[in-house]
């Protein structure tokens, strides 16, 4: 019985993965991107008390309450989805949650930067889609916006690629890294994935509604000031990557 450590579950979301879905947060993460709105994630042992006995929980206790909304899950695929903070930074707990999930034939989804340790082989064994964010497709723009190389990523990149998982791609678009160039280089790194893996792209605007966490935690917020991206410029990035070839089918 494997423990880890967990920010909060949501019991029944819609936005993380197909279908009514229980998500699991876990504590911790690696990289500081620019824009994060759950820096209350990045540690990985501090969070709220609003999940089972309290910020430490077992793989038993999440299959426990997996099972329990089994029902809610029949239609449209639904199931459980491991997000984070970063999910791959406790890979043996989420190793556990996976395979016992597994065992009671519920539907399972990894939302992840892929920036995190363990057999990857074996964590996507037991799993059934992989929800990638790309953070850049630019070596030096992923650093300025992470804070990291992107040699974690590569390497998660290339199991989930061996092990032939279904993709859905997205991509967090924020003022000063919302031009042309940009999406280029965001359609030149999806294109370095098998086009029958991936499900769909999705561009998510940059927004400020975790601005409040960082003053709750005196931290300093790097982009503050810069307004949310408005909608009519995702639009207009979302035309442009709608006419470039490969993607048009999967855009949303």
């Amino acid at each position: 019985m494997a423990e880890g450590y967990i920010h909060s579950i949501e019991s029944l979301g819609t936005l993380d993965g197909p279908g009514i879905r229980m998500i699991v947060f876990f504590q911790g993460c690696k990289l500081r991107c620019i824009y994060c709105h759950n820096p209350d994630t990045w540690n990985l042992r501090s969070g709220p008390d609003n999940c089972p006995s309290g910020n430490i929980v077992n793989s038993e206790e999440i299959a426990e309450m997996a099972k329990r909304y089994k029902t809610y899950f029949k239609n449209d695929n639904g199931g459980i989805t491991f997000s984070g903070g970063e999910p791959l930074l406790q890979p043996g707990f989420l190793l556990e949650c996976l395979r016992l999930c597994k065992e009671e034939g519920i539907h399972t989804v990894i939302d992840t930067s892929g920036v995190g340790y363990g057999d990857y082989d074996e964590i996507l064994g037991y799993t059934d889609l992989v929800i990638l964010d790309i953070k850049h497709g630019n070596p030096m723009k992923y650093k300025y916006i992470t804070g990291k190389d992107m040699d974690f990523y590569l390497k998660f990149k290339e199991a989930v690629i061996k092990n032939e998982k279904q993709l859905w791609l997205k991509h967090v678009v924020m003022p000063g890294y919302d031009t042309r160039e940009d999406m280029y280089e965001l359609e030149r790194e999806v294109k370095t994935f098998p086009n029958n893996l991936i499900q769909k792209v999705e561009l998510l605007p940059y927004h400020t509604l975790g601005v409040y966490k960082y003053e709750e935690l005196k931290i300093k917020y790097r982009l503050e000031g810069v307004p949310p991206l408005s909608e009519s410029k995702l639009q207009e990035l979302k035309n442009y990557i709608s006419s470039l070839k490969n993607l048009n089918k999967q855009l949303i």
